[in-house]
């Protein structure tokens, strides 16, 4: 078993969740690979990038692909394309944000990324204010915003979630059988119940 782990907007393979599961499933002899979805560039990124990055990853063999946010809606698109994926575990995956982004950012200031190109974020894997350009937004409305995969898939979602509303997951669960959502009394980061979710995916994955 092959493990690709996809991480969230603005985060990178140094995100502490990606560390913890790598190092847990690495002791169980399962191989963890965790590519930078933003290729170095982060004002550049786009969801066909991130998806060409993950493509080249996987290589079109079997894999089992975690992701989280929008790391999560990556994963939902690649299996959704290729049923080499055998499983997914999914933690607050970022279902229909591109028809959130306007309320989240607020109207004028999503009208002003649009117009100058560019919006200022907070790089998490940085841990300083980075800004991305408008051209994800626009690719965005290129791909589907809820995929339709069919694999067996585990998804985590806080009810205190204020970026993903766990509605989007309870919506998503409830339309494919395939999929089990776990919930837990936190926020869109887990990073308090990470544990849980790392046992909880060892059961999935029968290891």
């Amino acid at each position: 078993m092959r493990i690709i782990y996809l991480h969230g907007f603005a985060s990178g393979p140094e995100s502490r969740k990606a560390q913890i599961f790598r190092a847990r499933f690495e002791e169980l002899g399962v191989s963890v690979s965790i590519p930078r979805l933003d290729a170095g560039f982060f004002f550049g990124l786009t969801i066909s990038g991130q998806f060409d990055i993950l493509a080249r990853e996987a290589n079109g063999e079997p894999v089992v692909l975690m992701g989280s946010s929008m790391g999560g809606y990556l994963a939902s698109l690649y299996a959704a394309r290729h049923p080499e994926v055998e499983k997914l575990v999914l933690l607050a995956p970022a279902f229909g944000f591109q028809e959130r982004w306007p309320g989240m950012l607020g109207e004028e200031k999503f009208r002003a990324w649009e117009e100058t190109g560019e919006l200022e974020v907070f790089h998490y894997a940085s841990g300083t204010p980075q800004k991305v350009g408008w051209q994800l937004a626009a690719d965005a409305r290129n791909w589907e915003p809820r995929p339709d995969f069919q694999q067996p898939a585990l998804i985590f979602h806080g009810t205190n979630d204020n970026v993903v509303p766990i509605g989007s997951s309870e919506a998503y669960a409830a339309a494919h059988q395939n999929v089990t959502l776990v919930t837990f009394v936190a926020g869109h980061e887990l990073t308090e119940v990470v544990d849980e979710m790392v046992e909880s995916t060892i059961r999935f994955l029968g290891l």
